[in-house]
C-alpha cells in the first residue's frame, strides 16, 4: 500500500474522500480546500573507501532486504543537510568519521516498511573513511565487509539505486 492510498478523510475536516479519489496526488478536499502533496522521504547514503580502495559494505539486519550487502546510509531527519544525515548514519551504522564527501547520483527507490510502500530519493554520495580500520557493525548491522567495485556482485546489493549508482562508479573506473 502507498502512503496516498491510506488517506480515507482529509485530515482536517474528516470528510470521506470520495472513493474514486482514494489514492489521487495531491490529495485535494472539496468541502474545505485542504491540499496535501504526497513528497517522497529523502535517503543519503555512500560508497565509503578506505585506505586500499575498497569500498565499505554492510549486511542489512533487517527487512527489506535483511541479509543483503548495503552501502551505509539512511533517511534524512527534518532540518539535516544529506551530507551531515549521511554522517550521522555512517557513525550510528559503522561506527566511523568519512571525509572527502562528494555528490555522486540521485535515484529513485521504493521502500517497504511494515506494509507500506514509500517512494524514496536515495542520494548517493561517495566518501573516504577515517580510521578504516575501526569500522564494525553496529545498528542494524550484521556485518561488514569491504570489496573492490569490480568484485561486488550487483545482484547482492539490497536496492535498485545501490545497484545503478555502482553502475555509474564502475563507469568511471573505466573512464581512469
Amino acid at each position: 500500500m502507498r502512503p496516498a492510498e491510506l488517506f480515507r478523510f482529509c485530515p482536517r475536516c474528516g470528510a470521506p474522500r470520495a472513493a474514486e479519489n482514494v489514492g489521487q496526488i495531491p490529495l485535494r478536499c472539496a468541502p474545505c480546500g485542504f491540499t496535501f502533496f504526497f513528497n517522497p522521504t529523502v535517503a543519503a547514503a555512500a560508497f565509503v573507501f578506505g585506505t586500499n580502495g575498497r569500498a565499505l559494505f554492510i549486511r542489512r539486519e533487517k527487512e527489506p532486504a535483511a541479509g543483503k550487502l548495503g552501502i551505509p546510509g539512511g533517511f534524512i531527519d527534518i532540518g539535516e543537510t544529506a551530507e551531515d544525515a549521511l554522517r550521522r548514519e555512517v557513525r550510528e551504522e559503522v561506527g566511523i568519521e568519512i571525509e572527502c564527501v562528494s555528490f555522486l547520483m540521485s535515484c529513485p527507490n521504493m521502500y517497504l516498511y511494515r506494509d507500506v510502500t514509500y517512494p524514496v530519493v536515495d542520494l548517493v554520495f561517495t566518501a573516504q573513511a577515517i580510521a578504516p580500520e575501526s569500522a564494525k557493525p553496529l545498528d542494524a548491522v550484521t556485518g561488514i565487509e569491504w570489496h573492490p567495485l569490480g568484485l561486488v556482485d550487483e545482484n547482492e546489493l539490497a536496492f535498485p539505486s545501490m545497484r545503478a549508482s555502482l553502475a555509474v562508479l564502475r563507469g568511471r573506473s573505466d573512464e581512469d
